[in-house]
């Protein structure tokens, strides 16, 4: 009768992980903005699939996500996004490197960008793992670019529309998880 107990316990703690999405404010309450060091807003930070960014930023920027050389270079020609509203959730919906810059030229050579890197669910929970640091951070190969996305002001950018749903009923999973676990255990 233990083993039964100890399987669905690991059970149980393996979908609390993938409940836990967070949200991140870029830039804290200073948000996106090129006084905002935003370069040690990233620092300690260690970013999972699933998890929001929401950039809050006013009418004078903009919001790009770029390719690599984008990021560099400031360059918005090809953005793999875009959005102008002031107040954007992008949904982090893949692993690897993700570079984020002010459409204005001036503010991302000011520093007004982001790069972060983004974890798989899988790497981020694994025992002893810790955030990458310098060399550590994933590099993927060169694809070919993804078609534009531009998004009304009213939304919210998710590349995964059925992440959201799908996170409700996971959450549900796992309360009910936990609460048989709560039951065995005691």
């Amino acid at each position: 009768m233990a083993c039964p107990n100890v399987l669905l316990s690991l059970f149980g703690l393996s979908l609390l992980g993938s409940c836990a999405a967070t949200t991140y404010t870029v830039g804290d309450s200073s948000g996106w903005d090129v006084s905002t060091n935003l370069d040690s807003w990233a620092v300690g930070k260690t970013f999972i699939v699933g998890d929001i960014l929401l950039f809050q930023y006013s009418s004078y920027h903009s919001l790009y996500e770029v390719s690599k050389d984008g990021y560099q270079s400031c360059n918005t020609t090809n953005p793999l996004f875009s959005a102008t509203n002031g107040n954007t959730s992008f949904v982090l919906s893949s692993a690897g490197e993700k570079y984020f810059v002010c459409g204005e030229i001036s503010h991302c050579l000011g520093g007004m960008r982001l790069t972060i890197a983004v974890e798989d669910q899988n790497t981020a929970m694994a025992p002893g793992s810790s955030a990458p640091q310098g060399s550590q951070l994933f590099h993927p190969s060169p694809t070919s670019s993804p078609p534009r996305r531009d998004v009304s002001p009213t939304s919210s950018y998710n590349p995964n529309p059925s992440y959201n749903s799908r996170s409700g009923l996971v959450l549900l999973a796992c309360t009910i998880v936990l609460r048989i676990f709560l039951g065995l255990a005691s």
